[in-house]
């Protein structure tokens, strides 16, 4: 069996960046077995409805603004796997989770940044995930909890996002971490440990500073995907974490 992560994908440059966490990311594939195929759910794809990525070969998506030319210029050419999109859509279903085949969509960020760390010869197969952000926290995790069984067949599920996340707030190059943006995540380090789902589900009223951190969910919410992929008593683990720009939070979890 294979375990889940959940990764705090930051901006696009991380493919360059050279710190404690992107060295632990390069790193991380030579802790566990070759995947078998690869289930990436990308906050930066958003659907009503859970969208599951069924080409056989991805197009490249660079959805930001004002980064160096040559970041448009990255290539991650990974094949699809279009049996196990429509194994997951099957699962999916006979958990009563509602989805559809998408042939059409390209590659993300939030998906290919982190594959290009952790397996940068792109020779395994992947099938991305949208994000519905209209679900309840509870909603969330079903769907983790849908596809934990498909550890089993050694797919590696990677939920990319961010427990931090307030673009509008980040300070380039600032020394210092913002208290507010430690203070909620280590709220969420202390009931993730503990595997406090109520304080969890309920992270918007119970967390510290839970507006400032999460002003939008869409980074957020794979979190709670991670946490139902869970299958095992082991309690969760976090790996790597650390802070750039004053408050964005690059954190790695992994889910027996």
């Amino acid at each position: 069996m294979i375990k889940s992560i959940f990764v705090g994908h930051g901006a696009p440059t991380i493919i360059w960046e050279e710190n404690a966490f992107t060295d632990f990311l390069k790193s991380y594939p030579k802790t566990i077995a070759k995947p078998k195929g690869i289930i990436i759910f990308s906050a930066h794809w958003e659907s009503p409805v859970q969208l599951i990525g069924s080409s056989q070969n991805y197009e490249m998506i660079y959805d930001f603004y004002g980064f160096p030319n040559e970041l448009y210029k990255t290539t991650y050419p990974v094949t699809g796997d279009i049996g196990l999109a429509h194994e997951i859509q099957s699962t999916l279903k006979d958990n009563h989770i509602p989805s559809k085949l998408d042939s059409n969509r390209g590659i993300d960020h939030g998906a290919w940044t982190m594959l290009k760390l952790l397996y940068p010869e792109a020779d395994i197969p992947v099938v991305t995930m949208s994000v519905n952000t209209e679900l309840s926290p509870l909603e969330q995790y079903k769907i983790g909890q849908s596809l934990g069984k498909l550890k089993d067949e050694n797919y590696l599920i990677i939920c990319s996002g961010g427990i931090v996340h307030n673009l509008r707030d980040i300070k380039f190059n600032a020394k210092n971490i913002d208290g507010w943006a430690s203070e909620f995540n280590n709220w969420i380090t202390d009931k993730v440990q503990n595997w406090d789902l109520d304080a969890i589900f309920d992270y918007q009223h119970s967390a510290p500073n839970a507006r400032l951190a999460v002003p939008r969910n869409e980074h957020f919410l794979n979190l709670l995907i991670a946490l139902g992929t869970r299958t095992a008593k082991e309690k969760p683990k976090l790996l790597k974490s650390i802070f750039q720009h004053g408050n964005l939070s690059l954190d790695l979890w992994e889910f027996e």
